[in-house]
């Protein structure tokens, strides 16, 4: 899981704001500042939703099947402001996140301009399904959701950490969610039951989705949950 490193990220940007604020504010004017009249660059994360926003379109419990309760350890977003978003790693992706919440980060981004994301799981903790939607720069979110395919591949086989598993991974590009989306469905001889992970882009939106629900793998439940997700999104 990445909430760690993200509540990290977000301490930093918080702390550094006071000193950047500071530093703005003190010593004579540049006289080589840019004159008002020139044109200013366009911010990358115009018109982009805040993780405050973000929650408010997750699925709400209703979604979810009786008895699933959300895990509130697995619950976060980037609140009111606006992040940098982080440049990709080309790296080896680290295919045993595919088995966990926030698995977006095989793609390489570290984070995006926004997130929320929340996790319910059944009575005994048997069964899983999580959501989460993040916010990228237009090409951003494009290409974010070319590695996601790209991960299918590199990561066709890996190691399960927990049981020592040869995990199997099949991927396929998914038609009707979104402007484009990409499922993956993770099997192992050793588990009871696979997992689905669904990734769906509308816009700027990149909606991820994990679930080990059911006996088909998590299937019906992910796409399920990832239309819900994007028809929020739509309003």
């Amino acid at each position: 899981m990445r909430l760690s490193s993200r509540a990290a990220t977000l301490l930093a940007v918080a702390a550094a704001l006071p000193l950047a604020l500071t530093a703005c504010s003190t010593g004579s004017t540049d006289a080589s500042a840019p004159s008002a009249k020139q044109t200013k660059a366009k911010d990358p994360n115009d018109g982009l939703r805040t993780g405050a926003q973000l929650k408010k379109l997750l699925a709400p419990a209703s979604a979810f099947p009786a008895g699933y309760t959300v895990e509130d350890d697995n619950t976060a977003d980037s609140g009111a402001e606006l992040l940098s978003t982080s440049a990709r790693k080309t790296t080896k992706p680290d295919c045993v996140s595919l088995e966990s919440t926030s698995w977006i980060q095989v793609t390489g981004y570290k984070n995006s301009s926004s997130f929320a994301q929340n996790d319910y799981v059944n009575a005994q903790k048997t069964e899983e399904i999580a959501q989460e939607i993040d916010e990228f720069p237009a090409a951003q979110a494009k290409d974010a959701m070319k590695q996601i395919a790209a991960v299918a591949t590199r990561c066709a086989t890996f190691t399960d950490t927990d049981a020592h598993a040869k995990v199997k991974v099949a991927g396929k590009a998914t038609a009707g969610l979104g402007d484009e989306a990409y499922t993956m469905t993770l099997t192992s001889g050793k588990w009871q039951n696979g997992t689905t992970l669904v990734a769906a882009r509308s816009g700027s939106s990149v909606v991820t989705v994990l679930s080990t629900a059911g006996t088909d793998n998590g299937a019906a439940s992910a796409k399920k949950l990832t239309t819900t997700i994007l028809a929020g999104l739509k309003k």
